[in-house]
């Protein structure tokens, strides 16, 4: 049977990026009858930081050779590593269950919320593969990034996560949907431009739609 991850980081409880996630979470479900769902708000409900013991469990699978996360829990000893197994293993599990995987990701000062950041660093180990599932990266930026404009060099956020993605989790299978300019609403020197800001929303809601719509066989 078919299982969505639906995490949310952006800081602000009615988002871009949440309205995104939230429309995607939605179709899906119903192009989904009976599809597993589990939703986490990384924003409201933060991932504590990794420390020494999360450290001390990648140089334990790195040494035995241990790459498929059924063997994770073998290397756990320690009383410190059992903590942050505790913390590690729901996270792990939701991910590990999932075949889709939908991210609502704002763009904050050029990358991805400090929240999200957490919990990628807890579910992430080393030689780590999870081909087979999709991304899709809600994603919401104040300004706008996308190819041929002044700032696409600075991109940190839908770059660093694709590259995540492919360099960590060997996943290529990777959709983006941005919702461009969305500082046209507060920013005086911006607001001009809010023509381009409403109709960038309008396409990444359409993309989501047609997406989401695609069921997949249970």
């Amino acid at each position: 049977m078919s299982h969505l991850l639906h995490l949310d980081s952006s800081a602000r409880s009615a988002s871009f990026s949440r309205e995104l996630s939230a429309r995607f979470a939605e179709v899906w479900r119903a192009a989904n009858p009976g599809a597993g769902y589990t939703y986490r708000d990384v924003a409201a409900d933060p991932v504590p930081p990794i420390g020494q013991a999360w450290t001390e469990i990648c140089d334990a699978l790195l040494q035995a050779g241990i790459t498929d996360p059924a063997g994770y829990a073998s290397v756990v000893k320690t009383p410190e590593q059992r903590e942050a197994w505790a913390v590690i293993e729901p996270l792990l599990a939701e991910l590990l269950a999932a075949d889709v995987v939908l991210i609502g990701a704002p763009m904050y000062n050029f990358s991805i919320p400090a929240t999200l950041k957490l919990w990628i660093d807890q579910v992430t180990f080393p030689k780590m593969s999870l081909a087979g599932r999709a991304f899709v990266v809600a994603g919401a930026r104040g300004g706008t990034y996308l190819p041929g404009t002044p700032r696409e060099p600075v991109d940190h956020h839908e770059r660093y996560l694709r590259d995540f993605f492919a360099g960590h989790y060997d996943v290529r299978d990777v959709t983006f949907l941005n919702s461009e300019l969305t500082n046209a609403l507060v920013d005086p020197r911006l607001s001009p431009r809010d023509p381009e800001r409403i109709a960038s929303r309008d396409q990444a809601l359409l993309g989501v739609e047609k997406l989401a719509s695609v069921g997949k066989e249970a």
